[in-house]
């Protein structure tokens, strides 16, 4: 991908935040920028969630496992921008260990500039898989990637449509 088109993502994505937050000052775009992290967090866990899981949310195809989503816990996590609550989803048997955002984790400020670079840029899954083992020590499989890119995606562009209507 060349860097124009990283450039141009990026700013399509500043200019959907301004304009639909229009912030005017700092602490405005902080407050946007809680906005966007919250659901960003969330669809990346159910990205996970349905990679743990092996199919998608409201599959109704037959399942190759008797585990299946338990709704969500709460759970508040620290960015650079203040605390933000999320809703982490849970499945009934208490396999699902977030890598992304592990259980008992709460100080995510650290990652917020990767994440939000990740997504503007439209990152290879290979680059994405690459900057995650770089956050947090491990690596994780390019259809987990694939799985939490879409979640991201799908959301990104629900978002967008809601407030341009």
């Amino acid at each position: 991908m060349t860097k124009s088109k990283r450039d141009q993502k990026s700013a399509e994505l500043a200019n959907q935040i301004l304009e639909n937050y229009q912030p005017e000052t700092v602490e405005d775009m902080q407050n946007a920028l809680k906005d966007i992290f919250g659901p960003m967090f969330e669809s990346m866990l159910k990205g996970e969630m349905n990679h743990h899981l092996g199919y998608e949310a409201n599959d109704k195809e037959e399942k190759e496992t008797e585990n299946r989503r338990n709704g969500y816990g709460k759970k508040t996590i620290k960015t650079s921008s203040g605390e933000v609550n999320i809703k982490v989803p849970r499945d009934r048997d208490g396999s699902f260990n977030p890598e992304l955002i592990p259980k008992r984790k709460k100080d995510v400020s650290a990652i917020e500039n990767k994440v939000i670079s990740m997504y503007a840029r439209g990152m290879s899954q290979r680059d994405i898989s690459s900057t995650i083992e770089d956050i947090y020590g491990f690596s994780v499989s390019h259809e987990m990637v694939s799985d939490i890119t879409d979640q991201v995606s799908s959301r990104a562009r629900r978002m967008a449509n809601k407030t341009v209507k």
